[in-house]
């Protein structure tokens, strides 16, 4: 009996602040998954299951970002409706979306990490007490959001006293700020992929670097030799077994004197053609509609093992 085939349902949109920038993700998503599945696009728009998600027939390919995205709230919905689903499932989000908690699970798997401090906007840390653990050049960023929304970076304790005056509500992560070459890799089934060199131009890869064409250069794969590309691939895949990633994501990290320092996990990264996973697929002999497809499979896969060949 063959198995049976289901509509791929690309989630997009989504209540985040990067709305716009998932909506990009899942619009380039679906065009290519449509070259090898049914597809079906839908954008979501509030904090809610979509309508007409069928688990008899459909399964998600989610491109939601921050916030209901990874966080793990989309992915406990659809757990709860039955729903097949791309990606990490809803604990794995929960936790890499917390990045000290991702730090912490890195750690004891021997990857490096930078020294921080998490609090809450209504517990704000003196500044001198930040500065007295992790010097006056920080990285002050929410606790629980991506594409370096809210970043700050003081260099002085004045500019450190300004930045958390201007939090007013959260959590957040004050971390020691880290210098070096910025690499991210994709991960796809547990192992890793190309390793991508992030160069902005403003020295810094905050939104405007990331979003503005013409600010940042990429290399990819990166010039790093033999030995040290394997060793940040090692540490990727070793933050992506400890976070209990599943399928796929993104790893992140500053490159040291002292070695590669993981910065964060991405599971549901940006998914235009010019993004950073598709970047690192493309140096492992992935285009855009072999990535997508090979992104898609697993859980196409979960889906035809539980319907068990059933019509």
């Amino acid at each position: 009996m063959s198995l049976p085939s289901p509509v791929i349902v690309v989630l997009a949109g989504g209540v985040s602040a990067e709305r716009e920038v998932s909506l990009g993700s899942g619009r380039a998503s679906a065009l290519a998954l449509a070259r090898s599945f049914p597809t079906r696009f839908v954008e979501v728009g509030a904090a809610t299951l979509p309508a007409g998600l069928d688990p008899a027939r459909d399964v998600v390919f989610s491109t939601l970002h921050g916030t209901f995205g990874e966080d793990g709230g989309m992915q406990r919905l659809l757990d709860a409706a039955g729903i097949h689903y791309a990606g990490c499932d809803a604990a794995a989000s929960a936790v890499t979306m917390d990045k000290t908690r991702t730090k912490e699970l890195a750690a004891s798997r021997g990857v490096l990490v930078s020294p921080g401090i998490r609090f809450t906007a209504a517990a704000k840390p003196d500044a001198d007490a930040v500065i007295a653990a992790l010097g006056e050049r920080v990285v002050v960023k929410p606790n629980a959001e991506g594409s370096s929304v809210g970043l700050s970076l003081p260099g002085t304790r004045a500019e450190l006293v300004a930045s958390l005056a201007a939090i007013e509500r959260g959590e957040w992560l004050v971390e020691r700020r880290l210098t070096g070459r910025e690499l991210s890799v994709g991960v796809l089934g547990g192992r890793a992929m190309g390793i991508v060199e992030i160069r902005p131009r403003s020295g810094v890869y905050d939104f405007t670097s990331k979003y503005t064409k013409g600010m940042t250069e990429y290399f990819a794969p990166a010039p790093l030799g033999d030995e040290l590309s394997a060793t940040v691939r090692r540490a990727a895949e070793a933050a992506f077994a400890a976070c209990g990633c599943r399928d796929y994501a993104r790893v992140d990290f500053i490159l040291t004197d002292d070695g590669p320092f993981m910065l964060e996990i991405n599971t549901l990264p940006g998914m235009k053609e010019t993004s950073l996973l598709p970047m690192s697929a493309r140096c492992a002999g992935f285009d855009f509609t072999a990535l997508v497809r090979e992104l898609v499979t697993p859980s196409v896969t979960r889906f035809q093992s539980a319907r068990g060949g059933r019509k």
